[in-house]
């Protein structure tokens, strides 16, 4: 069975040592995790663990429903790209001089729909968002036509296509038990 990369998003209170739990669980599937995003998420006290993975769907159930399993964690799922709004950050350091040379700042601007976050006369710091395939194809080019003093790539950030978020609906079913 072909591998897929699989979006598993995580749904827990802020408590120290989560993290470490949870990537146990990939760990001892020898799973490797290709992103990894955590942040507060738009419900108050709920933090998001957004992870990437290749794997086959019997793979990516087990784990979930394992990581589901763990006393700090609200709720997990996962999806595929076709389920999800998805995007990256990715900042490139290019040397003033080198791109100055290169000709038009802005038409690399237009082309990539990049921001300027940092200009001065030894480096500028680019921002481009997209998918993966985006940035990287920004970064092979930078490479190999002014070089590239650093590059960092952010984890996945995402988002799923359903009208409100998936936690929220679970969390107003449990509601109406009380």
């Amino acid at each position: 069975m072909e591998n897929t990369l699989y979006t598993i998003t995580v749904f827990s209170e802020n408590t120290v040592g989560l993290l470490g739990q949870i990537t146990i669980i990939f760990t001892r599937r020898a799973l490797n995790i290709e992103t990894l995003s955590v942040s507060p998420s738009a419900l108050k006290g709920i933090h998001k663990f957004t992870i990437t993975v290749f794997t086959t769907p019997d793979v990516v159930e087990k784990v979930v429903k394992q990581i589901d399993k763990r006393v700090d964690i609200l709720k997990a799922y996962y999806n595929t790209d076709d389920d999800l709004v998805h995007q990256e950050i990715a900042l490139y350091k290019i040397a003033t001089e080198k791109l100055l040379q290169q000709g038009s700042v802005e038409e690399l601007i237009r082309k990539y729909h990049v921001r300027i976050l940092e200009m001065n006369s030894d480096f500028v710091v680019l921002q481009k968002a997209g998918h993966y395939a985006e940035t990287q194809q920004m970064f092979e080019e930078l490479s190999d036509t002014v070089g590239v003093l650093q590059f960092i790539r952010s984890g996945r950030v995402a988002i799923t296509k359903s009208k409100v978020e998936r936690l929220s609906d679970m969390l107003d079913s449990l509601k109406k038990f009380e």
